[in-house]
């Protein structure tokens, strides 16, 4: 598949920009799938105002491949939410593993009818460069790639400003999420899609949690032989965007109005700060991210979205301390929550 055979409306969405929740899984006490919950969660994103969903990465436990949920899991997110609207929706999947298996999924997620797949490559930490090119040339010629800078603390790979010049030329690239939590190598990706002249073609998304507004509002000037060239994130595919999910499109519409002009307000610009304050409570920082998963969850369970906080790894929960630091960003952060938007829809959402 093609970027070109993505439907327009779609294809112009991912390009301009959208807010890509990156979509957690609902377990029962027993760890099995609570579908219920699970079809909830893909309601609230939709009602909310996403654009799209991203099902089957790191927030959805990458661990579903262990245990036969991968299809089912993609399956039950497409269903929900073909059903559920009929505007435009973006659908990436999360594509994972050696490359056989990241072909596999690939196959899967297009014929489920997911529009592009995005590229873990935690799988090659000991590949060179070179390799892991052929590995993401590989994948692309079964599904546009959204490319995937991860954080080496949840299994990143470090990679060179070369790499993604090399990567953003490959003709069935549409996107990247920028992870790394690290503005130097934030920049290293900008300058490689600048270098290898595709930042036409290949829309940047954000997903670093720590500076998620800032990314969004504000210019990047890259320069190359005296010449600068500007260029914004165009979007955010963000696990954090899988809670207070309605207050994040509305500051994620801030940021589009506050972009291309000579000034942006001080109160906006302050804002980052207060939701990379969130984030670090979510996110679990203060333990090197163990329980950010885990973190998202209990957002959701004190909402109703989720019955617990269960994840397939019984080894994954909330570190000490992260419940007391969850309960101080609601306390001082209240009004950036959406509670109330989701106590006005859950019992339709459960439905």
């Amino acid at each position: 598949m093609h970027h070109s055979q993505i439907n327009s409306d779609i294809r112009k969405l991912i390009a301009e920009g959208t807010v890509l929740p990156a979509h957690p899984l609902a377990l029962t006490a027993e760890r099995q799938l609570d579908k219920k919950h699970q079809r909830a969660l893909t309601r609230y994103y939709i009602d909310a105002g996403s654009g799209g969903l991203a099902v089957g990465v790191h927030t959805t436990q990458f661990a579903i491949r262990d245990v036969g949920l991968y299809r089912p899991v993609l399956e039950l997110a497409a269903e929900t939410a073909a059903n559920w609207t009929k505007r435009p929706l973006a659908m990436v999947a999360g594509l994972a593993g050696p490359t056989p298996q990241a072909i596999a999924e690939a196959r899967t997620a297009r014929d489920i009818g997911y529009h592009a797949g995005l590229l873990s490559l935690a799988a090659m930490k000991s590949a060179s460069e070179d390799e892991i090119i052929t590995h993401c040339s590989a994948v692309a010629a079964e599904i546009p790639l959204v490319g995937f800078y991860l954080q080496p603390a949840v299994g990143g790979v470090i990679l060179s400003s070369r790499f993604w010049q090399r990567f953003a030329s490959i003709d069935n690239v549409i996107a990247i999420k920028i992870a790394p939590f690290n503005r130097y190598r934030t920049l290293d990706v900008l300058r490689g899609v600048a270098a290898a002249g595709a930042l036409d073609r290949v829309a940047l998304y954000t997903g670093n949690d720590d500076h998620i507004l800032l990314d969004l509002m504000l210019p990047f000037d890259l320069r190359d032989k005296g010449v600068t060239t500007r260029t914004y994130f165009k979007g955010g595919l963000l696990g954090h965007w899988s809670v207070w999910t309605a207050s994040a499109i509305k500051q994620f519409e801030r940021c589009k109005t506050a972009r291309h002009k000579d000034s942006v307000p001080a109160d906006l610009l302050a804002l980052d700060a207060r939701v990379t304050d969130c984030n670090s409570a979510f996110f679990d920082v203060a333990n090197n991210f163990h329980g950010c998963i885990a973190g998202c969850h209990e957002v959701l369970r004190r909402q109703g979205l989720m019955q617990g906080l269960w994840c397939l790894d019984p080894n994954e929960g909330l570190s000490p301390g992260q419940k007391d630091e969850i309960d101080r960003v609601y306390r001082e952060h209240a009004d950036l929550s959406d509670d109330a938007f989701v106590a006005d829809n859950l019992s339709k959402w459960l439905a």
